[in-house]
């Protein structure tokens, strides 16, 4: 079977599983862990060539001897910062079910950054 391997939630106290036919079409999936792309073998990119002078020319910069290593080294990046902010939503979200916090009515958020814009503008030299 091809495809994202499904993942069930894990059952919290007042935190219910996923229902069994949600509302909604997007499958939940796990994310590749890092070593993800130590057991890939070979996966080709094509890029244009500004791209690619581009990736080498920061390659370069950055220390790397190839521009390979350097996309790896960002893919890479990105799977870990996705995973440390899936991490940090679903912390702020049982934080949300669970009383901890209680959440902001939006016109409390938009009233408080428009009178924050306000007062910088009033600050700005010249105005």
């Amino acid at each position: 079977m091809g495809g994202h391997p499904r993942v069930s939630r894990i059952s919290r106290p007042g935190i219910p599983k996923y229902p069994q036919n949600p509302p909604f079409s997007v499958t939940p999936f796990a994310l590749p862990q890092a070593t993800f792309f130590r057991t890939l073998k070979l996966m080709e990119i094509h890029f244009a060539p500004e791209t690619e002078k581009k990736l080498k020319d920061l390659a370069a910069q950055s220390g790397r001897k190839t521009a390979d290593e350097l996309v790896q080294d960002v893919i890479e990046g990105y799977f870990d910062e996705l995973a440390q902010t899936r991490a940090m939503l679903n912390g702020r979200y049982d934080d949300l079910k669970s009383g901890r916090v209680k959440p902001i009515p939006g016109d409390e958020v938009e009233a408080y950054f428009r009178d924050k814009s306000a007062a910088a503008r009033r600050s700005q030299p010249g105005s």
